[in-house]
């Protein structure tokens, strides 16, 4: 007999009060006024592993109930009052017996692939460089180590472009979710420069498995009306991604080792890999799906404003992973800076996805949008460069999140639209190798001009408004309007 959620629920609940009312009222008294602070260790370790639980447990009972966001929020507010998950449970008790289990929402399983990921890739930036210089790499190695993952990453998306329309896009994210999750677990078999070489061609070529086939099944659910903010949804994955990778592996790397932050990575895609058997084992390939490689994928305009996108907005991305910690410790501030800054955008992007605002790419033309995006973050660069104290470095980064927030759900509209659901595989495969293009393009570009500090953010900025300056251009020449036309 399957649980219901809501009773899943309530269990995880009266455990997490129980936990928290035995650590205040027991643990900590016996920690302060008896002097056992033992008490509070092996307490305050269990309540944390089921606070984990119970979080679980919400974010289930929101996927197969669909209740209001509220009462997801609710329930996580009250379980940090005493007493607080023992009165919500008298309301759940009464919810279970109406609210009826709904069918598993399988695109945020798909979200949620997306943001491994982009998580997997947000993670190396604070620690790749300097973890590459621990097993023994001199600095021209350890850039090397830097942008082979983006560079292999290339290959591994056309791969799995071409592969997504001949197999389909189930087969190919367990493909690339299972190659992907053993090349990170390699690492703990690194123990000089040469190895992880070899390790990182593994990982970045079997993580570009996953995106074209991640996006391409996105795309072909949604409704034609909605890909401007399922585009914005999705781009929120990838902003909290951005949140959370570079300041969580930051921390980590400070307590335990750079191998295994990225065993814990791999971990997360093993967990995605069953859910992948359990809930999209229902979209079978189609047998007509073998005839779609016949179509040729056709190259216009709208592709290529797409795919110029996709490469400046990694650029950028590029030149902030290798001139950022540089430029941060030139200001006589650590590496943990870095990682919190890197995370502000990815904050303020997140916010633009989530917010009713996020509807304003259902309305404006994406080109208008792509034009916006590409110059703020422009602006942001040149900011970057000029900025001199943290303050300033922070209110730049937000600006470079609007610019994010901006720039990626347009560049996947005009994809969207430009394409066909037959050659839809193949041109994600293209956009996301033109995505790890400039990620190598920006870090490596700049280490060859040895453009380092402001000469190298203005040298980004300007780059960025020339290509700014072709999307504006060819708006003016093509009319285009300002908003969409609406069904």
């Amino acid at each position: 007999m399957k649980i219901h959620p809501l009773r899943f629920l309530r269990i995880m609940g009266t455990l997490d009060g129980l936990s928290l009312i035995t650590l205040l009222f027991i643990s900590m008294p016996l920690k302060y006024f008896a002097d056992l602070p033992l008490f509070v260790t092996v307490n305050g370790s269990l309540h944390g592993g089921i606070f984990v639980l119970y979080v679980i447990a919400i974010i289930l009972v929101q996927l197969r109930i669909q209740w209001n966001v509220s009462w997801s929020v609710l329930s996580v507010v009250v379980a940090f009052i005493p007493f607080g998950n023992f009165l919500l449970d008298r309301k759940l008790r009464k919810m279970e017996k109406t609210m009826r289990i709904k069918p598993f929402p399988t695109h945020w399983l798909v979200y949620a692939i997306i943001f491994f990921s982009f998580f997997d890739l947000f993670v190396q930036l604070p620690i790749m460089s300097t973890y590459a210089l621990s097993v023994g790499a001199t600095t021209f190695i350890a850039g090397i180590v830097v942008g082979l993952y983006s560079f292999m990453n290339t290959f591994g998306n056309i791969f799995s472009g071409v592969f997504t329309d001949k197999v389909g896009a189930f087969r190919m994210l367990v493909f690339g979710l299972i190659t992907s999750s053993l090349s990170l677990l390699c690492y703990q078999f690194v123990d000089s420069p040469e190895i992880l070489l070899v390790v990182r061609c593994i990982h970045g070529f079997s993580s570009g498995f996953i995106t074209p086939a991640a996006f391409t099944l996105l795309a072909n659910i949604r409704r034609a009306n909605e890909q401007g903010s399922g585009s914005a949804v999705t781009g929120s994955f990838v902003g909290i991604a951005a949140i959370v990778g570079p300041a969580s592996s930051g921390i980590l790397a400070s307590k335990i080792s750079v191998p295994d932050v990225l065993t814990m990575v791999a971990v997360y895609g093993i967990l995605l890999i069953i859910g992948l058997f359990i809930f999209l084992r229902k979209f079978p390939i189609p047998k007509r799906e073998k005839q779609q490689t016949k179509e040729k994928l056709h190259w216009n305009l709208g592709i290529m404003k797409s795919y110029g996108g996709a490469f400046f907005l990694m650029f950028s991305q590029g030149v902030l992973a290798y001139l950022l910690p540089i430029h941060v410790q030139d200001l006589g501030y650590g590496s943990r800076m870095s990682g919190t800054l890197l995370s502000v955008f990815g904050i303020v992007a997140v916010l633009i996805f989530i917010l009713p605002t996020n509807r304003i790419f259902d309305y404006v033309n994406a080109q208008v949008t792509l034009l916006i995006g590409v110059t703020l973050l422009g602006v942001a660069q040149i900011g970057i460069g000029l900025a001199q104290d943290t303050l300033l470095l922070y209110a730049i980064l937000a600006v470079y999140g609007v610019g994010f927030a901006f720039l990626f759900p347009s560049i996947n509209s005009i994809l969207i639209e430009a394409t066909t659901e037959k050659t839809r595989g193949k041109a994600y495969g293209y956009f996301y190798a033109f995505f790890s293009i400039g990620v190598v393009a920006g870090s490596s570009l700049l280490g060859i001009l040895d453009l380092v500090g402001t000469p190298g953010f203005v040298f980004t900025g300007t780059v960025l408004f020339s290509f700014s300056l072709f999307v504006l251009v060819s708006i003016l020449k093509s009319r285009v309007p300002l908003l969409k036309a609406r069904a």
